[in-house]
C-alpha cells in the first residue's frame, strides 16, 4: 500500500548505515524524531464534502486525503503534522465522456478542478490554495490503456493515467520502449511527465517528454482539444507546445501518442573517476558535443561522490575503492561519472571507445560497469531514503536547475553556497551536494540535494525549508538558470518565473488560460498566480 504522508510503498524501507548516520550526526549534529500525526488522528480532522452528490464522486474522508498533496517538502511538513487542506471529492473517470461530465458538474456547482496523476509532484501542482470554492480532484489512474499501436510510424497512443511502468511493459511486448525513467518513474503518469515538462534519466539518448509527444486529446472546460499526430509542420506555432507544461491550467489530457523506438539490442554501463569536477566536466561536454549516441551522462561533484560512497553501505569494497583511486593519484576531490549507451552493439561499444579516448583526455579512469549497474539497480529506491531521514529527524529536499557550461561551476558553488549559509542566523548547519544529470551541446542540468535538521515546531521546519529554497532560488536567477529543468513550476517555483518569461510572456499565458477556462476552475494558482505575479518573496518575518 502507498504511505499516505511519504514516499512509496510502507512495505519497502531504505536503511542507513551506521557509518551514514554517524556522517550525519557529525556534519548536522543529531536529529530528533518527530511526532507525527496518525492517520486517525488526519482522518479526523477531514471536515465534511461540499459537494453535492454525484455518482463519480467519492467523498469519504481516506479517498479525499490521499489526494490532498504530491511530493513537496511543504506537503510532507503539513501531512506529518495533520495540517492539509484536502479536496472535497475525487472522481476516478475512465472515459472521456465521463472527464468531460465532470468539468460540466464542476462548472455547475462553483467547483475548482485539480487534475491528479500519481501524486508525485514535488513543488505543489497538488496543493490546495486558499479558496472559496469547493475543489475537485479527478485521479486518471483508471485510464491506464494502449489505445493503438503503429508499428510502421513507431507511434503509440496511451491514455494518459499510464503509470511509467504498466506504459513501459504494453510496449517492451510488442518489442518497442519509450526510454523515459524519471525518478518517479514507478508511480508518475504519463499526463504528468507532458504536463510538467518532464525529464527521464535517459534523455540524452531518447530524448525530453517534449521530444515524445507528437499529439493528444484534452478536455478543457470549453470542450475537447484535439492536437493531431503528424511529422513537424509549418502551420502556425506548435500548439503542443502550449500544451506541454501547462500544468493542468489549459484542461485534462486524456489521450497522448508519442514517439516510441525499438528496443536496443543491448545497453552497455561503465564508470569513470576523474581527479576532480573540472576535469570530469570538461570530459562531459566533450562527450556530448561529439554527438555520441548516448543515453546519459551523471556527473557527481567530489561531495556527492563521497556521500554516495558512504551510503553504500559496503565499506569493504569501499575500502577497496579508495585503495585504486589513490593508486591513480586520486584524492577526496575526486569524482565519478557514469554513461549509458544504447542500441546495436557495433554502435554501442562504438560509442564507448570514443568515450574512453574523451575520459583518457580528461585524466579519467575507468573502473568497468560495476558502479554504473548498481546506480542502475538502486536508482528508483533513493527516495525512500527520505522517509528514513525524517524518522531521524531530518529533512531532505532537491533542487534543479540548466545553464550554459561556461557557468555551470559558478553555478554549482553559488547554490550549495546559499543552501549552506541559509539557516547560519538560526545556528543550523545544512549538507548539500550536487550532480549533473542531463548535457546538452550547449549546456548542462544541475540537480542539488540538501539536508538540514527538522524543528520540533512543523512551522519552524517549514520555515527553515522557505529560507532555503529561496536562497537557492535567488542564486539560480541571479546567474541566468532555468528555475525547473525537469520538475515544472507548480506553486514554489512561481515567483521566480518572471524572470524567465517575462511581463509580457506572462500575460500571454494568462489569456491563452482565459481562453479555453474562461471560468478560472482548473487548478488555479499553479504555473502562473491569478493576478499579476512576478513579485519573489523573502522569507517570512
Amino acid at each position: 500500500m502507498r504511505r499516505w504522508n511519504g514516499w512509496g510503498e510502507t512495505a519497502i524501507e531504505v536503511p542507513l548505515s551506521p557509518a551514514a548516520r554517524a556522517f550525519l550526526e557529525d556534519q548536522l549534529g543529531p536529529g530528533a524524531p518527530p511526532r507525527d500525526c496518525s492517520l486517525e488522528e488526519a482522518l479526523a480532522g477531514v471536515p465534511p464534502s461540499r459537494l453535492p452528490p454525484h455518482p463519480l464522486v467519492r467523498t469519504d474522508p481516506e479517498t479525499r486525503l490521499r489526494h490532498a498533496v504530491g511530493q513537496g517538502m511543504p506537503d510532507w511538513i503539513a501531512a506529518r503534522s495533520g495540517r492539509l487542506r484536502v479536496p472535497d471529492g475525487v472522481a476516478f473517470p475512465e472515459t472521456n465522456e465521463e472527464v468531460r461530465a465532470l468539468l460540466a458538474y464542476a462548472r455547475a456547482v462553483g467547483a475548482q478542478v485539480v487534475p491528479y496523476g500519481g501524486g508525485t509532484s514535488v513543488v505543489g501542482h497538488l496543493r490546495l490554495l486558499p479558496d472559496p470554492r469547493p475543489a475537485l480532484s479527478i485521479d486518471l489512474s483508471r485510464m491506464n490503456r494502449l489505445l493503438a499501436l503503429d508499428r510502421l510510424s513507431a507511434l503509440a497512443t496511451f491514455q494518459a493515467g499510464v503509470r511509467g511502468p504498466d506504459l513501459e511493459a504494453a510496449l517492451r511486448a510488442h518489442g518497442f520502449t519509450l526510454g523515459h525513467y524519471p525518478q518517479s518513474f514507478e508511480y508518475s503518469t504519463l499526463g504528468g511527465w507532458i504536463m510538467t515538462r518532464s525529464v527521464g534519466q535517459f534523455a540524452l539518448g531518447y530524448g525530453r517528454i517534449e521530444d515524445m509527444f507528437v499529439g493528444g486529446r484534452l478536455e478543457t472546460p470549453e470542450g475537447p482539444w484535439w492536437i493531431p499526430a503528424m511529422p513537424p509542420s509549418a502551420a502556425g506555432p506548435d500548439l503542443r507546445h502550449l500544451i506541454l507544461g501547462s500544468e493542468g491550467r489549459l484542461g485534462i489530457l486524456t489521450e497522448a501518442t508519442l514517439r516510441v523506438r525499438p528496443l536496443p539490442e543491448v545497453e552497455a554501463f561503465r564508470a569513470f573517476f576523474f581527479p576532480d569536477f573540472a576535469s570530469g566536466l570538461a570530459a562531459a561536454r566533450e562527450m556530448a558535443q561529439l554527438g555520441l549516441p548516448l543515453m546519459m551522462l551523471r556527473l557527481s561533484t567530489p561531495e556527492e561522490t563521497q556521500i554516495t560512497l558512504r551510503l553504500a553501505g559496503r565499506e569493504r569494497l569501499i575500502r577497496l575503492l579508495r585503495g585504486w583511486l589513490r593508486l591513480q593519484g586520486m584524492g577526496d576531490a575526486s569524482c565519478m561519472l557514469l554513461v549509458a549507451a544504447a542500441g546495436t552493439r557495433r554502435i554501442a561499444h562504438a560509442a564507448l571507445a570514443e568515450v574512453y579516448a574523451a575520459a583518457a583526455r580528461h585524466r579519467g579512469r575507468s573502473l568497468g560497469s560495476r558502479p554504473a549497474r548498481e546506480w542502475l539497480r538502486q536508482r528508483f529506491r533513493s527516495p525512500y531514503l527520505r522517509n528514513t531521514l525524517w524518522e531521524m529527524g531530518y529533512a531532505v529536499d532537491t533542487l534543479e536547475t540548466a545553464v550554459l557550461w561556461a557557468r555551470v561551476p559558478r553555478m554549482v558553488t553559488a547554490i550549495e553556497t546559499a543552501l549552506r549559509r541559509g539557516l547560519e542566523e538560526i545556528g543550523e548547519r545544512v549538507y548539500a551536494f550536487s550532480h549533473v544529470s542531463h548535457v546538452y551541446t550547449y549546456g548542462a542540468n544541475l540537480y542539488t540535494t540538501f539536508i538540514f535538521r527538522l524543528a520540533r515546531d512543523p512551522e519552524e521546519t517549514l520555515e527553515r525549508w522557505r529560507r532555503l529554497k529561496h536562497a537557492a532560488s535567488e542564486a539560480i536567477v541571479r546567474l541566468g538558470g532555468t528555475i525547473s529543468h525537469q520538475h515544472g513550476v507548480g506553486v514554489d517555483h512561481q515567483p521566480y518565473l518572471e524572470a524567465e518569461k517575462g511581463t509580457l510572456g506572462l500575460r500571454i499565458l494568462r489569456a491563452a488560460f482565459r481562453a479555453v477556462d474562461p471560468y478560472g476552475q482548473m487548478n488555479p494558482g499553479k504555473l502562473i498566480a491569478e493576478n499579476g505575479g512576478g513579485h519573489v518573496p523573502g522569507p517570512s518575518p
